[in-house]
């Protein structure tokens, strides 16, 4: 029972194109490393464009043409008769990134959700980035309703951690997610720097791995609200950077107060090699 929740996967090749990163290689070195692995492609989140698909099965073939690979279309309808036969018949699954709301209700509207929990128990890889890490989590923090960031709540929950990709590529993601644990919106959970992948089985964080140096994993957990100092007194304990409920952060490392807030630590990733 194997999730590999990612900001990353396939990297950019000239202006159009793609290559397979490491972390997808990752991916299929989880899956036991069979001969001729079986890898669906999902993209969802963007409506399953067709270019995405072009981009991802040139880089497959040119990569890893050991690779038999496929995907699932669900616009405007299924491309596949039978997709619970062919998701359970896979080795790994990857889900790209986009809006994670719109891929949820596709999902759902066509039972994903459960066909997806039954290949995560029977052994395939669950894999992907960005919408495609979220959508495994309890929730996280999205652009799916506009430019602006939100909570999104109902995700399908085979980890039960919250979860927040780009946490260093994009300012609004870090500190909207500590708020939102701060808050109790969300539940503890995981962040990821641009090219880090966490590596769950069962719902036991494994490790963190990277597609390159100097990028995190982030442990965010929720403190809650404490009494206030006396009144026109101090706060005593000594605690020196605070993330409070209200977001703001003096060096993100450890939070708590009369507010409530979190705490945020840091876990450096395994560098994974291309191969």
């Amino acid at each position: 029972m194997n999730i590999l929740a990612t900001s990353g996967g396939f990297l950019p090749d000239g202006r159009w194109g793609a290559r397979v990163g490491p972390l997808i290689q990752h991916a299929l070195r989880l899956a036991g490393q069979p001969t001729r692995p079986k890898l669906c492609l999902l993209a969802t989140a963007v409506g399953d464009d067709p270019a995405a698909y072009a981009r991802y099965y040139a880089a497959l073939a040119r990569d890893t043409p050991q690779v038999r690979a496929s995907h699932l279309a669900l616009f405007p309808m299924p491309n596949i008769p039978d997709v619970r036969t062919h998701l359970l018949g896979q080795d790994v699954i990857w889900v790209g990134g986009g809006s994670v709301a719109n891929l949820l209700a596709v999902w759902r509207a066509h039972g994903l959700d459960t066909i997806m929990r039954e290949a995560w128990e029977a052994g395939v890889v669950l894999a992907g980035v960005s919408a495609g890490s979220l959508c495994w989590h309890a929730g996280g923090t999205t652009d799916s309703f506009g430019p602006g960031l939100r909570a999104v709540t109902d995700g399908l929950g085979l980890l039960p951690f919250s979860n927040t990709p780009h946490y260093d590529s994009e300012p609004g993601r870090r500190p909207l997610y500590q708020k939102l644990v701060a808050d109790g919106t969300l539940p503890d959970g995981w962040a990821t720097d641009d090219g880090v992948g966490l590596h769950f089985r069962g719902t036991e964080l494994v490790e963190a791995v990277a597609d390159r140096p100097d990028v995190y994993a982030w442990r965010v957990e929720r403190i809650p609200a404490e009494p206030g100092p006396p009144a026109g007194g101090a706060a005593e304990g000594g605690m020196t950077s605070d993330v409070t409920s209200d977001g703001t952060a003096d060096g993100g490392t450890v939070a708590g107060g009369t507010t409530g807030g979190v705490r945020e630590t840091p876990v450096t990733p395994r560098l994974l090699s291309e191969v």
